[in-house]
This record gives structure tokens, sequence and C-alpha cells, in this order.
């Protein structure tokens, strides 16, 4: 009975180290042990920027492979770069940022008229203004963003923006109108006129102070009578009520929750509206 015994306890054994075994190599896990941050450069430290040369480039970012070391060995599979721009003195952290998002690539190119628009109708500098710019570049693994998230040395250059073309076309009739259940005249079209016709105040701009019902909808049209419009970027009423972003043929806009009188303002410059409560 002894040697039974004993052979069956040796048989057994060897079966327990062969599942520890198996266990302990299917839980191995990938862990990030490190990095060498990105050296950000471009190609010049003072961009031109002219109508008549728009196509050509205007900067180039370059930045070095952060080379991220793991446990299984160097990978830099996953790896994501955000660029950002800001003012100086923003400390990419004003309301001008910008950043745009690229994976895998080492550099990013922008044309005249690229760089012009980011600064003019995205970050909303003041068109023939001579600014300092900041740039900068961070890292990160998609599978560990935050434990492995690398940031570049800061880089500056300067850019004179000229104004672009509107980001949304502007009205040919040089005339806007507000129709909707939101406002007095309701769905009617043509619209009460001049209560529902909004002020121009500059070449890009356009304002009213009218009555709203909460809670409503409304469109803006070119021409009273006629439904070509503007509308929200989304589908009907599925915008912020005091502001966003508004393109030609868009959905219905959505009116603030409360009934009072709004001050709206529509900037086909930057493509975006606000509604103010007075």
């Amino acid at each position: 009975m002894k040697p039974t015994f004993k052979s069956f306890a040796s048989g057994l054994l060897g079966l327990v180290v062969l599942v520890l075994t198996g266990c302990e190599k299917n839980d191995t896990r990938v862990v990030f042990e490190g990095g060498t941050a990105p050296i950000l450069s471009a190609t010049t430290t003072a961009v031109r920027l002219t109508p008549a040369t728009e196509e050509s480039v205007a900067i180039r970012f370059r930045w070095t492979n952060p080379d991220y070391r793991l446990n299984t060995g160097i990978s830099s599979a996953d790896v994501v770069y955000t660029l950002e721009l800001d003012t100086l003195g923003g400390n990419f952290s004003s309301a001008r940022r910008f950043q745009t998002t690229l994976q895998g690539n080492l550099d990013r190119v922008f044309t005249e008229r690229e760089l012009n628009g980011i600064l003019g109708n995205d970050m909303r500098l003041t068109f023939g203004r001579t600014y300092t710019m900041q740039a900068r570049v961070t890292s990160n693994l998609n599978n560990n963003p935050a434990a492995a998230r690398l940031r570049s040395n800061v880089i500056n250059f300067t850019a004179t923006p000229f104004a672009p073309p509107p980001k949304v076309p502007l009205p040919t009739t040089n005339q806007l109108f507000i129709v909707g259940n939101a406002t007095p005249g309701g769905w009617n079209n043509p619209v009460p006129v001049p209560s529902q016709q909004l002020t121009q105040v500059s070449p890009t701009l356009y304002q009213i102070t009218l009555a709203l019902t909460g809670g409503g909808s409304y469109l803006i049209l070119p021409t009273n009578g006629q439904w070509a419009k503007y509308g929200t970027v989304g589908g009907n009423n599925s915008n912020d009520p005091f502001g966003g972003e508004f393109r030609q043929e868009g959905g219905d806009f959505l009116a603030p929750p409360t009934s009072g009188n709004y001050r709206m303002t529509f900037d086909f410059q930057t493509g975006t509206f606000t509604v103010v409560r007075l």
C-alpha cells in the first residue's frame, strides 16, 4: 500500500506545480517603467502669415520619441501626442489654448492658411497684432495615459494673424431674421419686422435683443419668408441654450429654459453664438 500512496502523492504534487506554473504565466502584467520626455523643435521662431502665400508651410514642429520602457522591453506602439499652442503667459491653461492630438506622429506641419485660421478663428486673437506664441508636446500611452505622461520643453515663436475667411459663410443678403416658437412670431414665415430682424454690428457679427419663450426652438434666416437657414451644428435642440457653434442648414436651436429678455449674438468669423439673459 505504501508504494501506491507514494506514487499517487508524487503525481498529485506534479499536477499542483503544473497548475501553479500555468497561472503564473497567464498572470504576467505589462508594467510601465519610464521614458524620456520628448524634445520639441520648430523650423522657425518668426512665422510669416500673408494672404498671398496661404498654401505655403508656416511652421513645422518636430519632437523626439519618448522611448517608453515597459517590463517587456522598449515600446513605441500606441503612443499618443498632444500638441498645444497658447499665448505667452497663458501657461497652456487659458481659454484661448489650442490643442491637436496625433497618433504615433513625430511631427506636425501647419500651412499659413491653417495656422492663421487657428490663431484668428479658434484662439480668437486680434488680427494685425503680433503675438508671442508657445508650443509644447505631451506624450502618453493609450492604455495608461496618466502614469505614462511625459511633457516636452516649451518653445516660442511669433506670429501676426490676418483676418481669415469667416468659419460660417455670411448671408449674401446682409440680413438675418429669427423664427420659431421661442419667438413672439412663432413659426410664421415671414416674421414680424423690425422686431425679429437682427442688427448687423460688424461685417461678421449680428445681434438681437428679444423676449424668448423658455424651452422653445428657433432658427436664423438670411431671407425673410424663405427657409434657407442657419442652425446648430448638432441635431435639433441638441445645443447648449446659452451658446455654442452654428452652421448653414443646421438643426433647430434650443432656447434657454426660462422665458425672458435675451441678447443673442451670432459671430460668423468664429462660427459661434451666445445667448445672454438681460
